[in-house]
């Protein structure tokens, strides 16, 4: 499959993809990359800015990272292939960008300082999406007065959130401004896979029904749905539609609406195959669905959040 090039969407690239539409009516495509693990070695730093460089050469469009990967590395791998991406060509507004903020960084001004670390290695002057990485001792308001005063100044365009389940959504949405469909609450990041899927029980549906897309997280479950390991209904399936599992597993999420999943792909030849799910959500038929449903039952009942 050739490069689509900067000057052409990513479902060019292989299928029309999949969208998740963001409250206030932003459409994002439903795949996106992540990046946990990229950053923390100096010596793959090369590899990792190639990788990414040739992910937006063929077209990926939304990269997710957090300040915590590679302790800020994997920010600075992303800015530095990012901008080498932009002098070639890409328009900074075909790119989404997501990061993320420690738990003890959540304060209004730990916020500030936090988000000026992560533009500064980003070489970014605004976010595109900015979250919580996970729920710590700062009160929710203090953080949502943060994230506020982050958009007033410009540099972040919206804000969300990441392993919260739904009480703490519902905590979260309860708070003033919080619900608005510009300014508020525009996504939660959770785990969540055909190996993991407690969250379809009640917090898929609970986002879906509020307009707030779900990004998964782990969606092939740290490479155990893909591969010649993967579960013999993965490699059926697979079988059937001339695919891999790792697509199978990333069409499954692909194919729900309100979903946008975000495996991680240090290699063009991962990321190719990754970009291929997007046909592959269209594809699948009830007859697919029935056989992983059971080989991967849907919850019956609620489930603690998967945290990873």
């Amino acid at each position: 499959m050739p490069g689509v090039g900067y000057d052409e969407p990513m479902d060019s690239a292989c299928a029309p993809m999949p969208e998740v539409v963001f409250p206030g009516g932003e459409c994002r495509p439903a795949l996106g990359l992540g990046t946990w693990r990229m950053g923390e070695r100096r010596a793959q730093r090369a590899a990792e800015v190639a990788a990414l460089r040739a992910a937006f050469e063929i077209g990926w469009r939304v990269v997710d990272t957090a300040e915590m990967y590679g302790e800020g590395g994997a920010e600075e791998v992303i800015g530095e292939a990012l901008a080498a991406a932009l002098r070639a060509g890409l328009a900074r507004e075909q790119v989404f960008i997501v990061s993320k903020a420690y738990p003890h960084h959540a304060s209004r001004a730990g916020l500030l300082d936090a988000c000026a670390r992560s533009r500064r290695r980003l070489r970014l002057d605004v976010i595109d999406l900015y979250l919580l990485h996970w729920r710590g001792g700062v009160p929710l308001a203090q953080t949502l007065a943060g994230f506020a005063e982050l958009q007033r100044r410009g540099w972040i365009r919206r804000w969300g959130v990441s392993n919260f389940d739904v009480a703490d959504m519902e905590e979260l949405l309860a708070l003033a401004g919080a619900d608005d469909p510009e300014s508020g609450c525009a996504a939660n990041q959770v785990c969540y896979s055909l190996g993991r899927r407690g969250v379809e029980f009640d917090l898929l549906p609970w986002q879906r029904a509020r307009g707030l897309p779900l990004m998964a997280y782990c969606p092939v479950d740290q490479g155990a749905l893909a591969g010649a390991g993967a579960p013999a209904a993965l490699h059926a399936v697979a079988r059937r539609h001339g695919a891999t599992p790792a697509q199978v597993a990333l069409a499954a999420l692909l194919a729900k609406p309100g979903v946008l999943a975000i495996p991680k792909a240090a290699s063009e030849r991962h990321l190719r195959e990754n970009l291929g799910a997007a046909a592959l959500a269209r594809a699948l038929d009830d007859a697919d669905r029935a056989a992983l449903d059971r080989a991967f039952p849907p919850p019956r009942h609620k489930h603690a959040l998967a945290i990873v």
